[in-house]
């Protein structure tokens, strides 16, 4: 068998996107840090130049090709929630930022695939396995293991990237429910207005015109969290969801090395194990065979 039998095109190309999404995601992160602990610039103007710069990249990218489509939900209120909620989640995540090391904030919220688990039985009628509560379980154990009383990071803000997880499931499983119904770029475009549109409510009482590195950054900011948005609807588009998700977690691996190289921050050996503790309870709570089965599915229907 060949090297490009066993590693066919589309695969590969699918994990090359998918890790340069995560890596942009990281980077967006490590723009925000920047801004928040170094150049101490308020943090609702940087959430509204993210989703702002964000729709203005789709507006480049996309209107001019699917004109009004791109506007066109059979979902409304569903896209603004859903919208909400990831606007809500950024302002958490950011605002932890300000007080935890960038590599161990990541590495909490990655226990949201944990909580879409947990939460995938009461929201959406699946089927949730005893091996899949026992990945709740390890995760959440995993959380104890960076936040330790002893690590220094047991205060009000570890409390942040909790909630951030938290939200993000929940902007997860909103996700789900529009997948099929409504086009993917429409979706993506909605999470960018709806952004845009409630972080400008905040901008009278917290503006602050920034120097030119700082504009720079924010600016940086909407373009790799909107691009990365981008990559990752590709990523799918080209491989299956199955092949590519161990790889998502590689978006740990380049949030340490960006805070050990930015902010010269880098998590003890007990933090890396509760990494490890979450990537694999990540890992152990997604349902393989559903996703290949869904997988095979979708390939035959192509194929035909």
């Amino acid at each position: 068998m060949s090297a490009e039998q066993q590693h066919p095109p589309h695969l590969l190309r699918g994990i090359m996107l998918i890790m340069l999404a995560v890596f942009l995601f990281s980077s967006m992160d490590t723009l925000a840090k920047f801004m928040l602990k170094r150049e101490r610039y308020p943090l609702p103007p940087l959430i509204w130049a993210r989703y702002t710069v964000h729709l203005l990249f789709m507006l480049v990218l996309f209107a001019p090709r699917m004109g009004l489509d791109l506007l066109r939900t059979k979902r409304p209120g569903l896209q603004i929630l859903r919208g909400s909620i990831l606007v809500a989640s950024t302002a958490f995540f950011f605002l932890s930022l300000t007080y935890l090391p960038l590599a161990e904030a990541a590495a909490i919220t990655f226990v949201a695939p944990v909580l879409v688990t947990a939460l995938s039985g009461p929201m959406l009628g699946e089927h949730v396995t005893r091996r899949q509560w026992a990945a709740v379980t390890f995760g959440f154990g995993g959380v104890l293991i960076i936040i330790r009383p002893s690590g220094g990071l047991l205060t009000f803000a570890a409390a942040f990237p909790l909630i951030t997880a938290g939200l993000f499931a929940f902007y997860q499983i909103l996700t789900r429910k529009l997948a099929g119904r409504e086009h993917p770029l429409t979706t993506l475009f909605f999470t960018a207005l709806v952004g845009a549109v409630l972080s400008s409510l905040a901008l009278p009482f917290t503006w602050q015109t920034p120097t030119l590195i700082q504009a720079c950054c924010m600016i940086g900011m909407g373009l790799l969290g909107g691009f990365g948005h981008f990559l990752l609807i590709r990523a799918v588009e080209v491989a299956s969801p199955t092949a590519l998700a161990p790889f998502i977690y590689t978006q740990l691996v380049w949030a340490t090395l960006l805070a050990l190289l930015v902010f010269g921050e880098f998590p003890d050996s007990i933090s890396l194990m509760g990494m490890l503790v979450i990537v694999g309870a990540g890992m152990l709570a997604v349902d393989w065979k559903r996703m290949r089965r869904r997988t095979d599915t979708t390939e035959q229907a192509a194929a035909n």
